[in-house]
């Protein structure tokens, strides 16, 4: 959603001569990709992920990889202290030759490519263009590309949704904890990520933080089995916000390999889907997210389907015992890059889930040749180095698909993407900086940066920055484009907006997520459901009394 993975750390290896590595701290358990363990002192140990390699042009959900509050120690295996929660990270950079670039990772600390699914396209020069600084107003919502769409517009749905990515280990190097997340501007919270066990159990990333953290108000004199952690916070606030529903998002880029074999078998699906249906039980949630980045052939294609198919049987059993009448919902991260939507059955797919959350960013990053924009809705053919890839395009597609308007919701960032010693959009770029936690990734929270001006190029309908004297440029959402993404929406009849993650928001005027759901109108109405009688943990089970 970060560019997604988000997303989530988990390093990767972009396909350019440097490359970026995420180092996560904490137990091995933690470190489910492959990693090297290096010893700090006698009691901490740090892991280093390998970077793997993304497809150019994708944006993708990863996991942070953040210290847990407690680790075992290298020497003993024994609880030591908590380490600083700070995520620290490590950049090499081969020398190429200039103007060149550099790979950089993610709003989720551990990427170094595009995240969640976006055409891969060589570069090509492109002359210097220059875009003045401008409002957009609603009549300019229109264009080449919008104009010959026109036809497909449609009939905006009743209602909208305005969903959220939550990641565990924001609680961590953010410092964002569930009390903050804008409740009542949002209709979905995607609490990600859940992991796959190789027999194709859902279990937890981060029992600390889903379970275990104690918040000021929880007591450690509580008697029974109880939910603590992000968990019991996220289930206070559906009480207090019945419109707010809340979904554990399973996989990321990181967990996304453990897919295919998972789902490849009628066991394996079984025991997925069982698995995730009772930790929804367990929870107090109202759904599932899936984030299978990605099926790559006919075959995981099926098995997708077959998945979906499954949990959506699951889901509904559970419900016709222990929730008659609730629908417990069921969305996917959806790619924007036609490499990936092309190889998915689409159709198959559809009759399974609620909704397809667009991963509408990414589009450009420190693994192209030139600057451009990262979350566009259209292409600006004055300057195509700058939009290589555009939200139309996708959207028009899905549509082409069979998939309804109303089930597609628009992804946007809540982080830029950044090119260094550039003279503008679609030109050669000199590395990608520094980063609000990581390289080249800026929170839309630390943003703009000192110095720099917001721009907006009103053909691609996109927001950025730039700064002429240290000539760095970055690209993501504002108010500005944010307004338009919400005209966007409505007349293309989608059903709402989804965001990738809940930390790099603003707060006030200034918010994005608040700024969708006030343009968007009236939110998804329906109530979340509160009881779990079948929950493991008692405080659950009982409806958090007290709460």
């Amino acid at each position: 959603m970060l560019s997604s993975i988000f997303f989530l750390v988990t390093p990767f290896l972009l396909a350019s001569p440097a490359s970026a590595r995420v180092i996560k701290l904490g137990p091995a358990e933690h470190a489910d990709i492959q990693c090297v363990a290096v010893t700090v002192t006698a009691t901490e140990t740090v892991w280093a992920a390998t970077p793997s390699k993304r497809p150019a042009g994708s944006g993708f959900h990863e996991t942070y990889a953040v210290p847990p509050a407690i680790v075992p120690t290298a020497a003993s295996g024994q609880a030591s202290p908590a380490l600083p929660l700070a995520v620290f990270s490590v950049a090499s950079q081969a020398s190429q030759p200039s103007p060149a670039a550099i790979p950089s990772v993610r709003p989720f600390p551990g990427e170094t490519t595009p995240k969640k699914g976006h055409p891969s396209v060589a570069a090509q020069p492109q002359a210097a263009q220059s875009i003045a600084a401008q409002a957009p107003t609603a009549q300019s919502l229109g264009g080449a590309e919008q104009t010959a769409n026109a036809s497909t517009a449609a009939n905006p749905p009743l209602s909208f949704r305005n969903a959220l990515y939550f990641t565990n280990w924001g609680i961590y190097g953010a410092d964002y904890q569930p009390q903050q997340l804008p409740a009542s501007q949002i209709t979905q919270v995607l609490y990600a990520f859940a992991d796959i066990a190789s027999d194709g159990e859902v279990k937890t990333s981060d029992s600390y933080a889903d379970l275990q953290k104690h918040y000021p108000t929880d007591s450690w004199n509580d008697q029974g089995n109880n939910a603590y952690g992000c968990v019991k916070q996220l289930y206070i606030l559906k009480k207090k916000n019945r419109k707010m529903k809340v979904l554990l998002s399973i996989g990321g880029w990181t967990y996304s390999p453990k897919f295919p074999p998972v789902a490849a078998t009628e066991s394996g699906r079984q025991r997925f889907c069982s698995s995730a249906v009772r930790l929804v039980q367990d929870w107090g949630f109202d759904g599932l997210d899936i984030d299978w980045e990605y099926p790559v052939n006919a075959k995981e294609a099926q098995d997708f389907v077959l998945l979906l198919q499954t949990c959506r049987q699951a889901l509904d059993a559970y419900a016709a015992q222990h929730a008659q009448g609730y629908r417990f919902l069921i969305t996917i991260a959806a790619p924007a890059g036609s490499q990936h939507y092309t190889v998915m059955d689409l159709a198959g797919m559809d009759p399974w889930i609620d909704a397809w959350h667009l991963m509408a960013y990414d589009y450009a990053g420190s693994w192209d040749s030139t600057s451009g924009h990262q979350s566009n809705l259209y292409a600006n053919g004055q300057n195509p180095q700058s939009t290589k890839f555009s939200t139309e395009s996708a959207v028009r597609d899905y549509i082409m698909r069979g998939i309804p308007a109303d089930k597609i919701v628009l992804g946007l960032p809540l982080y830029g993407r950044a090119f260094e010693a550039t003279p503008g959009l679609g030109q050669p770029y000199n590395g990608i900086g520094p980063g609000s936690i990581q390289s080249g990734v800026w929170l839309y929270r630390d943003l703009p940066r000192p110095g720099a001006q917001e721009l907006y190029d009103d053909v691609a309908k996109a927001s950025y920055s730039y700064d002429p004297n240290g000539k760095e440029l970055i690209s993501y959402d504002t108010v500005t484009s944010a307004l338009i993404k919400a005209q966007y929406l409505v007349k293309r009849g989608l059903g709402g907006a989804v965001f990738w993650e809940a930390s790099g928001d603003k707060s006030g005027a200034s918010s994005l997520v608040g700024t969708l759901a006030t343009q968007m109108g009236t939110l998804d109405p329906s109530q979340n459901l509160l009881s779990y009688p079948a929950s493991q943990y008692d405080n659950i089970r009982a409806g958090m009394p007290g709460a």
